[in-house]
């Protein structure tokens, strides 16, 4: 059996299906696609599945051109029907894991897309989960799913764990060229695993076991956030000190060991990097242990929208003038620059306390053209003198490559940078994170 997927997949009639259309899933499937392979999408979104049929791309790093030329071709077609997974040999699960409200896994979309999965099951499948989660989902959800068949793990089927590693507006690395790490249930299912991305991916890095290459992805995103905790650390104690953080940081940075750059900013965003550290956080609670430095590094985190608002109020007090009323201007909402993800951004949290201290807020961001706030709709306003020179303090949350950071200094009151954009402009408008 594991010889005959084998020559499959160097055969390219290997047929493969991608569950999840969104930031992972549809670069994924154009990625294999144009490898040679003849993908299907499958999404229960029936808007992504007609657009990307119609072959237009609702992901900024994907080119309709690119989408369209796949879709003619029939390397790519997209359905929201499950039922054909019976005629399908590989499968890459690529479905949503957000956080619930009490900060617990919310894994439904996982278990969700394995029993579609497990309903179609057939001799010789590959089954690759990507979607961020807890160490041990793969063995003790997926796996107990799918064997529950009577199939046998590494003889009948095969199943494996490789993390995504999406990073959304990254001009240098894609799906293609950016290590995958892939690790199986059983040596089978690895190698097998390994196999098949191969045909697609530039380097691929086996590991042991599934629980490896889930706790991989974990270690990367935890790393990222524990140091960007430790900088927005820094940076709210260089302001009690009348210390510059951001030259501390270009002074520290030019040490060429021992030092990683960060940088602070007004909180973290993404899908992965808020909430993947509190997936490991919530397994280890579950053995009794309390992983201390993910939970301080989140404190400190979540913290910084609020001690955003707090600078603007100071900024404020010293014009004279209070929150309540007072008109701010969001400049950017996507939690980071030049892409139109504002899952977890900080922007919301921001602009939710600035409405409940009752300011006025409007905001911009070309990549954004609306936003739903507890059930309040607010849409962007053109950057333009008039609402620069309207507000009361402009805050430049996303640094967004469009902005002209000297245009708005001379323009603007008073502004709160929290990314550093106005470095090379002295004026004391500016007040910096």
């Amino acid at each position: 059996m594991l010889q005959l997927v084998r020559e499959k997949i160097i055969s390219r009639s290997l047929r493969v299906g991608v569950i999840g259309l969104g930031y992972v899933g549809l670069p994924l499937a154009t990625t294999l696609a144009e490898a040679g392979f003849h993908v299907t999408g499958i999404d229960i979104d029936q808007q992504k599945v007609d657009l990307a049929n119609q072959g237009e791309s609702y992901i900024p790093d994907i080119a309709s051109s690119t989408l369209q030329s796949l879709v003619e071709a029939g390397r790519l077609t997209f359905t929201t029907d499950f039922s054909i997974l019976k005629e399908i040999d590989a499968i890459s699960i690529c479905v949503p894991t957000p956080l619930r409200k009490t900060r617990d896994p919310d894994i439904s979309y996982i278990i969700a897309a394995t029993r579609q999965v497990q309903a179609n099951l057939h001799l010789g499948q590959l089954v690759i989960l990507e979607s961020t989660t807890y160490p041990g989902t793969t063995n003790e959800i997926v796996l107990p799913e799918l064997e529950s068949t009577g199939l046998r793990v590494g003889k009948d089927f095969f199943l494996a764990f490789s993390p995504e590693r999406i990073d959304p507006g990254n001009p240098n690395f894609g799906t293609r060229n950016t290590p995958k790490v892939v690790g199986g249930v059983t040596p089978a299912c690895t190698e097998l695993a390994e196999a098949y991305y191969s045909a697609a991916i530039e380097q691929i890095v086996p590991v042991s076991s599934a629980r490896v290459a889930e706790m991989t992805k974990l270690l990367e995103n935890t790393f990222r956030a524990v140091n960007i905790g430790l900088v927005n650390e820094i940076a709210i104690i260089c302001e009690k000190l009348d210390i510059n953080v951001w030259e501390v940081i270009d002074a520290a940075a030019t040490k060429p060991f021992g030092l990683m750059r960060f940088l602070p900013g007004p909180g973290l965003g993404g899908h992965c990097i808020p909430v993947d550290p509190q997936y490991l956080s919530w397994k280890l609670k579950t053995l009794d242990y309390t992983a201390r430095f993910i939970e301080l590094a989140a404190e400190i985190n979540s913290s910084m929208p609020h001690y955003v608002v707090g600078k603007v109020n100071k900024v404020l007090n010293e014009m004279r003038r209070s929150l309540n009323g007072s008109t701010i201007l969001i400049l950017g909402v996507a939690y980071k620059g030049n892409v139109s993800d504002v899952r977890e951004s900080p922007a919301l949290d921001i602009i939710q306390e600035l409405i409940r201290q009752k300011a006025v807020v409007l905001y911009n961001d070309e990549y954004v053209p609306s936003l739903t706030l507890s059930g309040r709709v607010l849409r962007s306003q053109p950057l333009s003198s008039g609402l620069l020179q309207a507000a009361d303090c402009v805050v430049i949350v996303t640094d967004h490559s469009y902005y002209d950071a000297a245009w708005i200094v001379n323009e603007a009151r008073s502004i709160v940078d929290t990314r550093n954009m106005t470095r090379t402009i002295a004026d004391p408008k500016i007040f910096r994170l």
